[in-house]
């Protein structure tokens, strides 16, 4: 474990930690309460973990050096509405869970790179540009899904 990735982890692991107290924080008038991308809240919390936390499988993609889909942010956008379609009923414990097991997951896989494996590049279509693992690991989660938990907070009062 790299000084960087130790300090990525950490930062990863406090944003899961700030998500799962607010979770746990929420009443059900808050669960179903509609954010900026118009899903409930409790829709959005399991969108961080279900969606965001496993993009780890991504990173790993760039270090591997496969290519990614030629996908565009229309194409991720559209499948992030279908998620929230598909688990419009989902339950405060059923997000803890997913929080908790893919929030370990994205921070070990975190901490256990190396410099040179932050370092890594690969074209990312959706972007239109490269991406380190490390930009790739801040932007989907420490800047996207930072975006999701803001709404959430934003449409609760909290």
């Amino acid at each position: 474990m790299s000084d960087r990735s130790k300090k990525l982890a950490d930062r990863l692991n406090s944003f899961n930690e700030q998500v799962i107290s607010f979770v746990r924080s929420c009443t059900e008038t808050d669960w179903r309460k509609i954010g900026v991308e118009e899903w409930p809240v409790g829709v959005t919390a399991r969108h961080i973990g279900a969606t965001h936390y496993p993009a780890m499988s991504a990173a790993k993609m760039i270090l591997k050096g496969e290519k990614f889909a030629e996908m565009t942010m229309e194409q991720i956008t559209e499948n992030a509405n279908r998620h929230a379609r598909e688990h419009a009923e989902c339950s405060k414990s059923e997000v803890l869970d997913i929080l908790r097991d893919q929030g370990r997951k994205i921070v070990a896989f975190a901490g256990g790179l190396e410099d040179s494996e932050l370092d890594k590049a690969g074209y990312f279509p959706a972007m239109g540009s490269d991406i380190t693992v490390e930009q790739f690991l801040e932007t989907v989660i420490l800047q996207s899904a930072n975006e999701h938990f803001e709404s959430m907070k934003t449409a609760t009062g909290k």
